[in-house]
């Protein structure tokens, strides 16, 4: 199953997720430059427990890159796949957790979700000489807090069967859930150093995520949070939008409601609707025209129910206008 996209708004710019994109493909680069030195550089900057817990091995390396070591091996990767696939669950789920706790808290609650997670992993994998690196653990934090603050949002989900496409709206909820009981059958069932993949810690980002959730919103947003989030406000509502239309029993045509702001009620704008259409979803692409009024209707010919006689009513999208 591969996210496209969920369902749940932002009205922020998520410029600390997206720098954290960008470091980790920067770093990611870096790595590659190392050469024949990789192995080395992936040692020193990578998470291993037995630096640790075993004594000749602690001996190499000072307090400093002990310490630096559980920040440095969220950002390092093992392979373009690697880092790709973190990379989009970061991209899909890290806007809306930063636009609820506001861009500083959330730059603290990743870092603090890493950590955890590194701990969590060495706690199960004392005596370990293999590198833990990645930032699954930490973007486990930030899909811990995504389903307890979006726990009725619907993830747009990819599912290949075979050569054929099957997209299908999946609540986050279940995405999520699912998705930490694979972790944990994968560490009971497994070892985590012998596999290569670090389950524990994935579990352990997930747990803590929803653990500081909870503790970040006892704390109240600072002052220099505030004027941030002034300048990222977006002006754009999200382009992808899930609609599930209704109509009544007698009638053909389908009514559903698409928002958009105040900017795009403005200057117009094009979005792309996603519509559950029998076992599937059509996306669609819809135009507003400039000047529209909240309450106008928009008419996509053909994309309402099948009638007896073979014809299809229309779609109707109500245009909302939010910010």
């Amino acid at each position: 199953m591969i996210p496209i996209r969920d369902t749940a708004p932002s009205s922020t710019y998520p410029v600390v997720n997206l720098s954290l994109i960008g470091l980790n493909v920067l770093t990611f680069l870096f790595q590659l430059s190392q050469g024949p030195d990789l192995d080395r550089f992936v040692y020193i900057y990578g998470l291993v427990p037995a630096r640790y817990s075993v004594p000749h091995v602690m001996q190499y390396f000072s307090t400093g890159q002990q310490v630096f070591s559980f920040i440095s091996f969220m950002f390092l990767h093992g392979g373009f796949l690697h880092l790709l696939g973190n990379m989009w669950f970061l991209y899909i789920f890290g806007d809306n957790v930063e636009d609820r706790l506001g861009h500083l808290r959330y730059l603290l609650f990743y870092l603090l979700c890493g950590i955890l997670s590194g701990v969590s992993h060495l706690m199960l994998n004392l005596n370990s000489n293999v590198p833990t690196i990645g930032a699954s653990g930490a973007i486990a934090g930030v899909m811990g807090a995504y389903i307890i603050l979006h726990p009725h949002a619907r993830i747009l989900t990819l599912i290949p069967i075979v050569f054929i496409p099957w997209f299908v709206e999946i609540p986050a909820f279940f995405f999520l859930g699912l998705w930490f009981l694979l972790q944990f059958l994968s560490a009971t069932g497994s070892h985590g150093a012998v596999s290569g993949i670090a389950w524990w810690a994935h579990i352990g980002g997930f747990v803590f995520g929803i653990l500081l959730l909870k503790l970040f919103g006892m704390v109240p947003r600072i002052g220099a949070d505030e004027k941030v989030r002034s300048v990222t406000s977006k002006r754009r509502t999200e382009h992808l939008q899930s609609i599930r239309p209704r109509g009544g029993a007698g009638d053909a045509d389908m009514y559903g409601t698409l928002v958009i702001s105040p900017y795009e009620a403005l200057t117009g704008t094009r979005k792309l609707v996603n519509v559950p259409w029998g076992f599937h979803n059509r996306l669609i692409r819809v135009l507003v025209p400039p000047g529209v009024k909240r309450g106008s209707k928009l008419r996509l010919q053909g994309l309402g129910k099948q009638t007896r006689e073979g014809s299809r009513g229309d779609l109707y999208l109500q245009v909302e206008i939010r910010g």
